[in-house]
């Protein structure tokens, strides 16, 4: 981890966000510290888990440790997919499968996935550290954020401060766990890697406050916002009306 990025991304943001939550960072081990967590038994979704790492305690976990099969497959580490997948996420079947209804049928299911790139976690461990609990022996792939409309608008802007492409932010269908950790990461070695709005899994919104969603972003791209900031709006007089509201809005918790 590049400790001045950790030290000046913590000065700037404290300056600019006004005691905005800070963001959490996770990254890919086979040596874990601290330990793994304990497997689970049940459903827990790990959108619940992490709110212990926003308080900033540090988690591991490994394939049992994640007690949601989504969560293990968008962490990448399992591949499979149930047989009643596409009916468990649209109408689902009488007497055996509850349908989330989030899709209207099981043919727009399997079509909306037939081209979802598979993805392999690359160790046994995934690490979840808040990013001013970062160290020097640590190796960030991607940086999230959960974050109030306010604090989402500089984020966003920011984001596309030195691109071309309108998209360079953007806010895909999926899980929870999928919008923070398997969108963003499989975008961390692209020449423009992308950042991702999330959060918006009706599954997963009992786990984080009303108010909030989830700006997600590869480490690399987040280092070029960072070296961005000074000549940003976000030395404007437009954004020092914002911040002052985010002042108000942490003070308020």
């Amino acid at each position: 981890m590049d400790m001045d990025l950790r030290d000046e991304f913590s000065r700037l943001w404290a300056g600019h966000f006004n005691g905005a939550e800070m963001p959490i960072c996770f990254y890919y081990t086979d040596e874990p510290d601290p330990a793994p967590l304990p497997s689970v038994r049940g459903h827990v979704c790990i959108i619940g888990q992490l709110a212990r790492v926003r308080r900033g305690e540090t988690l591991c976990f490994d394939r049992d440790a994640v007690g949601c099969f989504g969560g293990k497959r968008y962490l990448g580490f399992t591949q499979e997919v149930s047989p009643d997948f596409a009916h468990f996420l649209s109408c689902g079947i009488p007497g055996r499968v509850e349908g989330e209804r989030y899709k209207k049928s099981p043919e727009i299911v399997r079509q909306a996935f037939d081209n979802v790139e598979p993805f392999v976690a690359p160790a046994r461990y995934v690490i979840f550290k808040r990013w001013d609990r970062l160290e020097a022996g640590d190796d960030p792939a991607v940086v999230i954020f959960f974050a109030t409309p306010d604090v989402l608008s500089g984020l966003f802007t920011l984001a596309g401060f030195d691109e071309t492409d309108p998209n360079a932010v953007e806010a895909p269908f999926g899980a929870g766990c999928a919008t923070i950790a398997r969108y963003p990461y499989l975008e961390k070695d692209s020449e423009h890697p992308k950042a991702f709005i999330g959060m918006f899994d009706v599954s997963a919104r009992p786990f984080v406050p009303p108010g909030v969603l989830t700006f997600a972003v590869p480490i690399a791209k987040f280092a070029r916002m960072v070296a961005n900031i000074p000549e940003s709006f976000l030395t404007t007089a437009s954004w020092a009306k914002v911040r002052a509201r985010i002042a108000g809005q942490s003070a308020g918790g």
